[in-house]
């Protein structure tokens, strides 16, 4: 078996010249008075020594697992664990754990919480699951926009909302799952799978045909000696051929319902408890397959990356979405696609294809539709990135008439829940005027984003009257569509997806929690955008002449710009010192670097390299320290952590 990964590795995660300043970050976040009672995990992958290969990393109060990557055999991904300090904190990656309410309820109970009252049913990490925890995490640091650490709040220390997600645990991370129409084996499906799986599912059962494309090791089918055997140009995921009915009536038509934030225990709950609400709903997940366990989405799991895995079936560590907000290394610059929310699609990494791209591959001249989709690149009509096929005159008339859908409390409570109802009713119109169009052909493909549920969840928290209702208003909406789709008789021809792209959990508002941007308090030069860290570092060399008279330092920023290379760091405050045994350090010489991040200095030669001490300072840098011989100083974190 080989060692495989980081993909495309500049700079995520934490190299050799990182060492100090991450274990530095890591121990603030586990120990610091407040921050660490908030943090449940910190992750990373981190450089070997020596020419060793380097190891993921996943960091807890409880205990530290280290394990690698590899490509077995057969050719598939497979994780070895290399290193268990304490209790491994992934242990745990049972994907059918918390999957109804009750187990959410005693999970809440085990931990000390209160079950009953749904606005503190906290869950311990020693009570969650991690689902593909090790593949989730790894498939992160293949980006070159990845973070060098991500952290993994507690399940109730993110944010001043009664509810939110973003964690790697199974709560955040779980959402509903239905195939609903033909060619499915229809029924409850005792499985959970992940959110990359859904696309090449869909293609396969709308027949699309294998391609030589990439699978999840990032080689195509004819560089792995097999025939095509995937069904998009990278593939991570699989055809979860448990739910298809290879013998039955082929689906036409995708249709995909994304009921944002909409955690399962929450519809099923609703489901299995009020027999007369949901009725489009519950038309639809009489004729699909349900999977128990749901699908468990990219990590982090957060809207922006989450929607384009869905919709690229591949994790966001190779879509490049990585989250809401990341920094670009070789640029120098911190991007917003969430934050922007416009003309987002040239983002995403264009060696991945989409599914609209698919579609369009198989099915030229096709027209399919994202609707207010966060990732809509390849779609025919999709506003959000400025393609619009909608007659705007009738889109505003059917916004007017549709408006009734929506529930008038959110005016008067929350104005982000009446925006995203808003949003939600424009979005419906859009499906109403397109599928009324004659002279347009019906959309192959429609990606149909139902925001309010999400924004209920975050206001409200999850299991909330607030969100019963937003449900029930968004019922309303899906009625509208399988009308429409009624009347042209293409319901039956309609394959349907019920998913979300993360899960809820409930919060304690009053801790206002951001335990990323801890390590800004902790003295540390980093860029934040919760849950990651970008530390901002110097590669320093350093080395003694031949004869022993002269020293010098190089330094260098450790992050390499757009031409590759790292660039010289002008102004470093250079501090170097004698360490003898008994004595007090001694200074030998002080200075900045020059314009070629070098610095000068006569070394004693009585001194031994290894006892002459070198500290590198910058503003807006992470200190470093090294010994003259080169070797690197390293805040020892296991011993202060684990007292090994």
């Amino acid at each position: 078996m080989n060692v495989h990964g980081p993909e495309r590795l500049a700079g995520q995660g934490l190299d050799s010249e990182q060492h100090d300043s991450g274990n530095r970050a890591i121990h603030a976040l586990l120990s610091d008075s407040g921050v660490g009672a908030q943090v449940d995990l910190v992750l990373t992958w981190r450089a070997g020594d020596d020419g060793e290969h380097g190891a993921y990393e996943a960091w807890a109060t409880r205990g530290l697992v280290r394990f690698r990557r590899l490509i077995a055999g057969d050719g598939t991904l497979q994780f070895e664990v290399i290193e268990v300090v304490g209790q491994n904190p992934l242990a745990n990656q049972d994907p059918l754990a918390l999957c109804t309410l009750d187990a959410e309820r005693a999970a809440a109970m085990a931990g000390g919480f209160d079950a009953d009252d749904h606005t503190r049913r906290f869950i311990a990490p020693e009570q969650q699951s991690y689902p593909f925890a090790y593949e989730r995490v790894a498939q992160l640091f293949d980006s070159p926009n990845a973070p060098d650490l991500a952290v993994s709040p507690r399940d109730w220390c993110s944010g001043s909302s009664p509810g939110t997600h973003g964690a790697l645990h199974v709560r955040q991370s779980r959402a509903p799952l239905w195939f609903s129409g033909p060619g499915v084996v229809v029924g409850t499906h005792d499985l959970a799978v992940r959110s990359i799986d859904i696309a090449p599912t869909c293609l396969a059962a709308l027949g699309f045909p294998l391609i030589d494309g990439e699978d999840a090791t990032g080689r195509t089918s004819s560089e792995r000696g097999a025939a095509p055997d995937v069904l998009l140009a990278r593939q991570d995921g699989r055809v979860v051929g448990e739910v298809l009915d290879g013998a039955g009536r082929q689906p036409r038509r995708l249709y995909v319902i994304l009921m944002d934030g909409m955690h399962q225990t929450e519809l099923d709950d609703r489901l299995a408890n009020d027999p007369d609400a949901l009725p489009h709903l519950r038309r639809l997940r009489a004729r699909a397959a349900v999977l128990t366990g749901g699908s468990i989405v990219n990590f982090p799991s957060i809207t922006w990356p989450s929607h384009t895995a869905i919709g690229t079936g591949t994790w966001g560590g190779h879509h490049d979405v990585v989250n809401p907000t990341y920094y670009l290394r070789d640029r120098r610059a911190t991007v917003s696609p969430q934050g922007i929310s416009m003309g987002t699609e040239g983002y995403a990494n264009t060696a991945v294809e989409s599914v609209y791209e698919a579609f369009h591959r198989v099915h030229p001249g096709c027209l399919t539709a994202a609707i207010h989709a966060p990732f809509g690149r390849g779609a025919t009509h999709a506003f959000l990135e400025g393609r619009n096929l909608c007659d705007r005159t009738r889109v505003k008339l059917l916004t007017a008439e549709f408006a009734a859908d929506m529930n008038p409390r959110w005016q008067n409570e929350h104005q982000s829940v009446a925006s995203e109802s808003l949003l939600d009713t424009r979005g419906m119109a859009q499906v109403a005027e397109l599928l009324s169009r004659g002279d347009l052909p019906a959309p192959l493909f429609v990606y149909h984003e139902l925001a309010v549920t999400d924004g209920a969840g975050h206001e409200y928290g999850p299991h909330s009257d607030g969100v019963a209702a937003a449900l029930a208003e968004t019922d309303r909406r899906i009625g509208r569509v399988l009308g429409l789709l009624d009347e042209r008789g293409l319901f039956e021809e309609t394959l349907f997806v019920v998913s979300a792209d993360h899960g809820m959990a409930p919060q304690d508002a009053a801790l206002r929690a951001n335990p990323t941007a801890h390590v800004l308090a902790a003295g540390l030069a980093a860029i934040v955008a919760e849950p990651m860290i970008w530390l901002l570092d110097l590669a320093v060399e350093a080395e003694r002449a031949s004869d022993g008279r002269t020293g010098r330092v190089i330094v260098y920023d450790n992050d390499a710009d757009t031409s590759g290379e790292q660039p010289p760091y002008e102004g470093a405050e250079v501090i170097v010192e004698a360490h003898s045994e008994g004595a007090r350090p001694r200074l030998i010489a002080s200075g900045s670097t020059d314009p070629n991040g070098r610095f000068g200095f006569a070394t004693p030669s009585d001194v031994a390299s290894d006892r002459i001490a070198i500290s590198v300072r910058a503003d807006g840098r992470n200190s470093r320290h090294l010994l003259l011989d080169g070797t690197r100083l390293t805040f020892d974190l296991r011993a202060a952590l684990y007292g090994t």
